[in-house]
């Protein structure tokens, strides 16, 4: 399974980006999907999930309130909207997915695939 990430840039502090996440699979929506972030010098976290239906998500802290994981299944794609972005949301933002509907294995780090990675900056 092939995961395109797109919608990264350049933002100043306060504002959003939308973030997207194509996958080129019929059985898209039996997936649970997630994003996770890798800023310089740091282990690779998680940052969202959701479930394959998309009725379950779960939100790292530090994104609470912030950012939202949601999913087109006939689009086959993930969306991670993000606000109030900060600095410190500086990183290379990756999309992934596992084989299992529930989202509580992309929570756990346990993925199938993998997208590349989109760089997000957030300017002071």
């Amino acid at each position: 399974v092939q995961l395109q990430a797109s919608g990264g840039g350049l933002v100043q502090a306060g504002g959003s980006l939308r973030l997207s996440c194509a996958a080129p699979r019929r059985s898209f929506s039996g997936y649970a999907m997630g994003w996770f972030r890798q800023a310089p010098g740091k282990e690779r976290g998680f940052v969202a999930a959701i479930s394959g239906s998309g009725d379950d998500t779960e939100y790292a802290d530090s994104v609470k309130g912030r950012f939202t994981i949601s999913r087109d299944n006939r689009k086959n794609t993930v969306y991670l909207q993000m606000n109030s972005l900060k600095p410190e949301d500086t990183a290379v933002y990756y999309c992934a997915a596992s084989v299992w509907g529930h989202k509580d294995p992309v929570v756990a780090g346990s993925i199938d695939y993998w997208g590349q990675g989109t760089q997000v900056t957030v300017s002071s």
